[in-house]
């Protein structure tokens, strides 16, 4: 068998009909969008086009959409900015965070921008909406930034629900849902969120290139200065064809995401109903068995203790089978897994996450599976 890829939490592989729609943006529409002239003004409908597609999926208007170099700068711009205009002094985050969100935070409580609490979390990874609700009472002038679905675990949070409290308390609601974009509707007309973000390489798109969702009713400054460029929002000439990918790669995930939900789920279902059965003392990560409360696209498995945990990725990477893992801290110098850290996961424990896309089968995940069973059985 092929080389097995199942990292799609990382990056996705881009869409054939994404690579196709971007190929004119370099061959021959390759004109500035700033440009007043017919090259220019051509590019220019092409962006623009990009962002009425993005704005009419999510429901929103397109003066509403920024396009950035990905999530983590959609990530930085919301947090930084938000606080310095809003005149913010705190800000409610958890331990489980992407470092997008978790490191820009702590940077800023270092530097004494912000006062920072984490909302506390059950066994599962899952917040702890009573004690959210409590610190939102506690602290005026909040942030409050909490991912829709856990890049490492799979732990989805009720939008609604936080979204509500956000605005029963006055805070300012950011949400990293680059896991989620493409493959979740969300409705911003519907929600109750200032700030949301996408990267098209997650769902089937380029690298490089993502957005933020910014509600009109916030007014922020840019975070890169330098030129005119998204409205004066964001200097330095457009990824063009990054754009028009992102565009292309929403609008395919829109089209065929009931199918492709169904398809991936099922994978995601059986990997869980043979691990379970041929692996004693198998376990999950977070609540990522749990397919109501968890990213349809993530598996986060816990194998039992072994004391070559440190080769369980090395050896599937021998095996021709592509994943990504972690285990909790076992010192002071080995990092580790945040996210299993808090969790306290045992370190003696190999972890690893598989992520699966539409493009994978059910022979692929029967193969892994067998591979594993043979990794726990005899250890390399």
């Amino acid at each position: 068998m092929n080389r097995i890829y199942l990292d799609n939490a990382a990056t996705t592989p881009v869409d054939k009909a994404v690579i196709e729609a971007m190929i004119p943006m370099m061959e021959t529409n390759f004109g500035n969008p700033s440009s007043i002239h017919g090259h220019g003004r051509e590019v220019r409908s092409a962006v623009e086009r990009a962002r009425k597609t993005i704005a009419g999926l999510l429901n929103t208007s397109p003066a509403e959409i920024l396009f950035t170099s990905g999530g983590t700068e959609a990530d930085n711009m919301a947090i930084v900015r938000s606080i310095e205009k809003f005149g913010i002094t705190h800000a409610i985050t958890s331990k489980i965070e992407h470092h997008a969100v978790l490191h820009t935070l702590e940077y800023l409580e270092k530097e004494g921008k912000i006062k920072l609490n984490f909302v506390e979390l059950d066994s599962k990874g899952h917040i702890d909406l009573n004690h959210l609700e409590e610190l939102l009472r506690n602290n005026p002038k909040t942030l409050v930034s909490l991912m829709h679905g856990n890049n490492e675990i799979g732990n989805l949070i009720n939008m609604d629900d936080v979204g509500a409290l956000c605005e029963e308390f006055g805070a300012i609601f950011h949400s990293d849902t680059v896991q989620t974009m493409g493959h979740y509707r969300h409705d911003l007309q519907q929600m109750k969120i200032d700030f949301l973000v996408g990267a098209a390489h997650k769902f089937h798109g380029p690298k490089g290139i993502g957005f933020l969702y910014i509600n009109a009713k916030n007014k922020i400054h840019p975070l890169i200065h330098g030129g005119s460029q998204e409205r004066n929002m964001r200097g330095g000439t457009e990824n063009v064809y990054g754009i028009v990918g992102l565009a292309k790669a929403l609008e395919l995930a829109y089209a065929g995401m009931d199918e492709h939900r169904k398809h991936i789920e099922g994978l995601k279902q059986r990997m869980i109903t043979k691990l379970r059965q041929h692996i004693e003392d198998i376990a999950f990560n977070g609540d990522s068995d749990n397919l109501e409360k968890s990213l349809y696209t993530v598996l986060n498995v816990s194998f039992p203790p072994s004391n070559e945990a440190d080769m369980f990725l090395f050896n599937l990477d021998i095996n021709k089978i592509s994943v990504s893992g972690g285990s909790a801290c076992t010192s002071g110098t080995d990092i580790g897994s945040h996210v299993l850290n808090a969790l306290n996961a045992s370190p003696e424990r190999p972890s690893v996450r598989f992520s699966f896309s539409k493009y994978n089968t059910n022979e692929e995940i029967d193969f892994v599976v067998d591979k594993l069973v043979e990794m726990v059985k005899v250890p390399a």
